[in-house]
């Protein structure tokens, strides 16, 4: 029997939070998860792909209930498979689900095609039997690695959340294994920050790094007055210190901060991305590049993405994604990206690893499961499993 895809469900679930960084608070927040189901049986079960939008944008329901899925639904099944007919292709999947849509535009719709996207390459991985990690390795003809780097991310602005707090927070990371945290900058006044992150290096020592995001709040004047504090102390990085796509911001900024900068999370196009390159003053030797694909059309736009890096003359080591998913861990292992983002504590179940797997010295080694791996973390399986029934 043909391969084919026999349903696509998608449920909008809340992931609030009390929590704030410098532009938004995260009461309200919702994240789409959706099933992809195909006919295909492997051990005795019906082959499900699972996706989910990361964090920072909202669940995208009703473009995926509306547009995106019924696309899919009503193509000739042929149509979505690989050369050799017994497996999805998923740049076919991707072509499908951009029919008829125009170029540029790159907000909402891309979350929403990330999302089943994500869901697609699950179900190819586990239809040919493998990690996702090692799939993508085979097709790019380069070995794969399942030790990664993560950091850990957090640092919010809380209501009654004081520097002790903070420090007690940055430690349980080092207590877990990380080497690597970040932490809010922006939500209070230069002053108040300069005490937190004075605070969160005395706690840390010397021993574990720390990286500051600002999340695109500042104007450029504010943005060079973050960078003249910044750079009195021996940071991991300086998050988006401006809006995404102000090009000319993150240009200006290299003269006044010689440390590493990162950005690139509210990218969500290859051409957005190319732009940043081109303009936006980023440093291949030094500077890291956070593109999430879950946020930007998925990993097929994001291979788009790598080849475009590539030949700009930048290294896939300087990508560590944004979202903190398992997604991006397998892209970073099977094709040797820097690292990925990681939330030991927030916006769960969606985040964080397999059950089991321990942060050792920064890094985390994925476990040979099939496809992105998300049936081995139990409280995110529990609910795709319900999505599913």
């Amino acid at each position: 029997m043909p391969v084919r895809i026999v349903d696509v469900r998608e449920i909008t679930q809340p992931i609030s939070s009390p929590i704030r960084n410098a532009y938004i608070d995260f009461s309200k927040m919702t994240s789409s998860l959706v099933a992809v189901v195909t006919n295909v049986e492997r051990d005795g079960r019906r082959v499900i792909g699972y996706g989910f939008n990361s964090n920072g944008r909202y669940g995208q329901g009703g473009l995926i209930r509306e547009r995106f899925a019924p696309r899919l639904l009503e193509a000739e099944p042929r149509t979505l498979l690989d050369a050799s007919g017994e497996n999805l292709d998923p740049d076919r999947v991707w072509s499908c689900l951009m029919t008829n849509e125009k170029p540029g535009g790159h907000g909402d719709r891309s979350v929403a095609v990330g999302t089943i996207d994500m869901a697609v390459w699950d179900a190819a991985a586990k239809i040919a039997g493998m990690p996702l990690f090692r799939l993508l390795a085979e097709r790019h003809r380069v070995a794969a690695d399942p030790r990664v780097f993560v950091y850990a991310a957090g640092g919010y602005y809380y209501p009654g959340k004081d520097a002790a707090a903070l420090c007690a927070e940055m430690r349980s990371y080092l207590d877990r294994g990380y080497t690597v945290v970040k932490m809010k900058i922006g939500g209070e006044t230069i002053g108040e920050d300069r005490r937190r992150i004075e605070a969160v290096l005395k706690e840390i020592g010397s021993g574990a790094r720390l990286a500051v995001d600002a999340n695109g709040r500042f104007d450029l004047a504010t943005a060079i007055d973050y960078a003249k504090m910044l750079r009195e102390y021996p940071l991991f990085w300086y998050e988006e210190p401006g809006d995404p796509l102000d090009y000319r911001l993150q240009a200006a900024l290299a003269e006044f901060y010689p440390g590493p900068m990162a950005t690139g999370e509210n990218l969500f196009s290859h051409q957005d991305a190319r732009n940043l390159i081109r303009h936006g003053g980023m440093r291949p030797d030094r500077d890291w590049l956070q593109f999430d694909c879950a946020l930007s059309y998925g990993l097929c736009e994001y291979q788009r993405t790598l080849a475009m890096l590539k030949d700009a003359g930048w290294s896939w080591r300087r990508c560590i994604p944004h979202g903190g998913h398992q997604m991006s861990l397998a892209i970073a292992a099977g094709l040797g990206l820097g690292g990925n983002e990681s939330y030991p504590d927030v916006f769960q179940p969606y985040g964080g690893f397999p059950d089991g797997t321990q942060v050792e010295n920064g890094i985390v080694t994925l476990p040979d499961l099939p496809g992105i791996g998300f049936e081995a973390k139990s409280d995110l399986h529990a609910i795709m499993r319900e999505l599913a029934a």
